[in-house]
């Protein structure tokens, strides 16, 4: 099996829009008029990443839209599928250098020797874009939005997910074609203790290892390495990198349970921007939000972190209703409490369920449940 192939850009990447890394050096402009609810910055840096790179060195317009991101290949993939999107549905953001990516290093970014739950859990892949957006250096800022704590900052909005992508876990292996063909001692790669405690539920003899972290790419190397001998990837990233080749095996949702928002987009604006918040929703999936919407309610009443195993996982079942699959375990797997609700496919009905299973779970799990 091959592993690591270079997500190859598509031939249009660097057309009508510009990229830049949030601190270069920025020439100052004057753009208060265009845009009044801040004073704009234009710049242009260069960025290193694992697809082509260009430089507009020339280039004068200012964008109408500036796009945050993080500067991982899955982030940038997401923030361009975002930018295609706008460009698609708004003529104006079509024009050469109308709409500009900005790459914001976060906390999670820079601190990769220790395990997540160790340096803060929740907000450290979006503090950093946050800023950005009520200091007025980006417009839009798009999230993976399980990376996206319950509480949004002051002055900011969520009013857009992206269509859903597969919500699954991947097994990755160059020795075994499932979690159960691994002989006793595997060393299973993960950077989440969601994964962590439903493998050693299953599989109490694997050996999980929860401090494999990196992105995509980083992983497999590892895994190619010899450094574990099996990992588990969310499945829609690995479809928006184009890398599914790598695929052993994919869960099935009883298997693993998703991550709370696991394949959905989110984009965000300030509170007070009517025209980024006209552009996002032209662009908003309602089901997936009502989904997300549901999902987060349940980890807000866990008040879920890093530290804490929580999946929950919303969709249309065949009556169009709302099913919902809520999940807390202690961090060594040895229990595992699950609970369903099933309800009208409605906001006010979903954030309902979400809930109340929540407070089931808290329950059931009486103190001291997670440190167990």
């Amino acid at each position: 099996m091959a592993l690591l192939p270079s997500p190859s850009a598509p031939s249009n990447l660097w057309k009508r829009g510009s990229i830049s890394l949030l601190g270069s050096s920025l020439p100052s402009l004057n753009t208060s008029a265009a845009f009044p609810n801040c004073r704009r910055k234009l710049g242009v840096g260069i960025t290193k990443a694992s697809i082509a790179v260009e430089q507009h060195a020339q280039e004068t317009k200012v964008a109408l839209l500036r796009i945050g991101t993080r500067g991982s290949p899955l982030a940038l993939a997401q923030a361009y599928e975002t930018r295609d999107k706008l460009m698609a549905t708004h003529p104006e953001l079509a024009e050469e250098g109308a709409i500009q990516i900005v790459i914001i290093k976060t906390t999670g970014d820079k601190i990769l020797s220790q395990p997540l739950a160790d340096i803060g859990g929740k907000g450290l892949f979006t503090k950093e874009i946050d800023e950005a957006l009520l200091n007025c250096d980006i417009d839009i800022a798009v999230h993976s939005m399980k990376d996206v704590p319950t509480y949004l900052p002051d002055k900011t909005i969520l009013p857009c997910n992206l269509p859903r992508e597969d919500v699954r876990d991947a097994f990755i292996s160059l020795s075994a074609a499932s979690l159960a063909d691994l002989p006793p001692g595997s060393v299973v790669g993960t950077a989440s203790l969601r994964r962590k405690s439903q493998i050693l539920h299953r599989y109490p003899s694997l050996n999980v290892q929860e401090n494999f972290r990196g992105n995509v790419q980083t992983r497999l190397r590892k895994l190619s390495e010899g450094v574990v001998l099996a990992t588990l990837l969310a499945l829609a990233g690995l479809k928006r990198l184009n890398m599914t080749e790598n695929v052993t095996s994919t869960l099935s949702i009883d298997d693993m349970l998703p991550a709370v928002a696991q394949g959905a987009i989110g984009i965000a604006c300030r509170s007070d921007d009517d025209k980024m918040a006209e552009y996002l929703a032209s662009l908003n999936h309602e089901e997936t939000r009502l989904a997300v919407s549901c999902e987060r309610a349940f980890l807000e009443t866990l008040d879920g972190s890093c530290r804490t195993p929580i999946a929950g996982y919303a969709c249309r079942n065949e009556d169009g209703n709302c099913l919902f699959r809520g999940l807390v375990a202690s961090p060594d797997g040895t229990r595992v409490l699950e609970t369903s609700r099933v309800g009208p496919y409605a906001y006010d009905d979903m954030i309902k369920m979400g809930k109340d299973a929540g407070k089931e779970l808290l329950s059931r799990a009486g103190p001291g449940f997670f440190s167990s």
